[in-house]
């Protein structure tokens, strides 16, 4: 994987945080981004690196939110 391309997946779970406009869990996410598991934890370790988003651990699921 490079650099661009975890940076596009970011962008997607980004777009899909920002149209939601509410904190969505993994499985809401990846459905809908259609990204594969590892695809959305890099991207998810993208965005968290760069302070843009806030994960939280339920008692059901992991929770995102875009700061």
């Amino acid at each position: 994987m490079n650099a661009e391309l975890i940076g596009t997946w970011a962008g997607l779970v980004w777009n899909a945080l920002d149209e939601a406009k509410a904190t969505l869990a993994l499985k809401a996410i990846k459905k809908a981004t259609k990204l594969k598991v590892n695809e959305l934890y890099a991207a998810l370790g993208w965005l968290a690196r760069e302070g843009k988003i806030a994960i939280a651990e339920t008692e059901a699921d992991v929770e995102v939110t875009l700061l």
